[in-house]
């Protein structure tokens, strides 16, 4: 049996009172949590708190750090991803996502929700170093092409489900046909899934008007874009109630969702999660969402990295401290229940991970230099206690 006390303890939910003792056998897993004086309690200085949850990431793209300027938004963006994504080795995409693995473990992450487009993270994965749920996205303008596409997906997402839960997704509304759309929500049925969300103004410029920028990015993949037609509402009220069979839902990004694509949203569907990914917001487009909105109408919040081609670092702490300097109103009791308590139950993981409750495995983690419950330090040193 092993004891383990701190100056804070955040237990998923809340700061505990002082003098509480987490008490967890060899394995790590929770036994009791006292408040009372134990002699062989170990104490550490600053912030003791569960494991963090990554909800959003895409492992596979690590090789392209740095390889796209910030700010170039996001339809730019995606053409650069889908130009350079294939310029390097294969041995240089693997050396690249074990490193990023690395960076995610040193920073306190134990679970991940992770893109996939291919099996290049899965040699990585085999490791089982972290918890992954693997969404294997699926994309194509063209309803002739839907099933071809799907059935390809589907061949990548059986070599992932047999390490860990996995789904098939939509990458995003403007990427995918609507037969698309159609079948993978069938496949999703009482599944975990998740799609990129309202990314820019021109994500719901293009849905309700048929203009702006992602004609651009429709002229980049396909010769005639004749194909598509706006709906005359934005981008998340045109494709959520066609995506009635998912369990649970991730948004991610978020970064344009107004009040009412959000009670919208709300209405429809009771398990949404809401994924902030503010670095990587701030890195494509140089905007963050409307999170004091968000928290205003109760959403579901949850922390993600993107990938480290649209971020310096996978590093939730790092998320949190982004959101601490452009929204210091925000305590750092809700940061840090999105980035444990709230990204379990997204991922469907809560019975191990994102809290201190007996029974649960969360792992600990220790950031020795926090000072108070109110911040972070600007500089966290974080470690793994168990």
């Amino acid at each position: 049996m092993q004891f383990h006390s701190a100056e804070y303890i955040f237990d998923g939910y809340q700061f505990l009172p002082k003098g509480f003792v987490l008490c967890i056998d060899d394995d790590g897993r929770i036994v009791d949590i006292v408040q009372q004086e134990i002699e062989d309690a170990k104490h550490h200085t600053g912030l003791l708190m569960p494991g963090m949850i990554n909800a959003h990431c895409h492992i596979e793209l690590s090789a392209c750090k740095g390889i796209i300027a910030k700010g170039s938004g996001l339809v730019d963006f995606l053409i650069s991803i889908s130009s350079k994504r294939n310029l390097f080795t294969q041995e240089a995409i693997y050396e690249a996502i074990e490193h990023a693995e690395n960076e995610m473990l040193q920073n306190g992450i134990v679970a991940v929700g992770d893109i996939s487009n291919g099996l290049d993270s899965l040699p990585q994965k085999q490791k089982a170093r972290l918890h992954y749920h693997t969404f294997v996205e699926c994309f194509g303008l063209l309803d002739v092409n839907a099933m071809e596409r799907i059935r390809a997906s589907l061949e990548i997402l059986k070599h992932f489900i047999e390490l860990h839960p996995s789904s098939l997704v939509l990458h995003a509304p403007y990427s995918v046909s609507e037969r698309m759309i159609a079948a993978v929500n069938e496949i999703s049925g009482g599944k975990i899934s998740s799609i990129h969300n309202q990314e820019c103004d021109d994500e719901n410029e293009l849905f309700i008007s048929g203009t702006g920028s992602f004609l651009k990015l429709f002229k980049f993949i396909v010769k005639d874009i004749n194909f598509f037609k706006p709906s005359g509402l934005s981008s998340l009220q045109t494709y959520l109630p066609k995506l009635s069979k998912p369990q649970k839902l991730i948004l991610v990004h978020n970064t344009v969702s107004n009040e009412d694509d959000i009670k919208f949203a709300q209405a429809l569907h009771n398990q949404l999660y809401w994924c902030l990914c503010p670095n990587a917001n701030l890195y494509i487009e140089n905007k963050l969402p409307n999170i004091k909105l968000m928290q205003a109408l109760n959403c579901k919040i949850v922390l993600g990295t993107d990938s480290l081609a649209s971020n310096d670092s996978l590093s939730i702490v790092d998320e949190m401290l982004t959101l601490q300097k452009y929204i210091p109103s925000i305590s750092l009791a809700d940061k840090l229940k999105w980035a444990t308590s709230n990204g379990a139950k997204a991922l469907g993981i809560e019975h191990e991970f994102g809290s201190f409750e007996v029974g649960k495995r969360p792992r600990i983690i220790n950031i020795t230099n926090v000072k108070s419950e109110n911040e972070l330090p600007l500089k966290p040193k974080v470690s793994r206690i168990v």
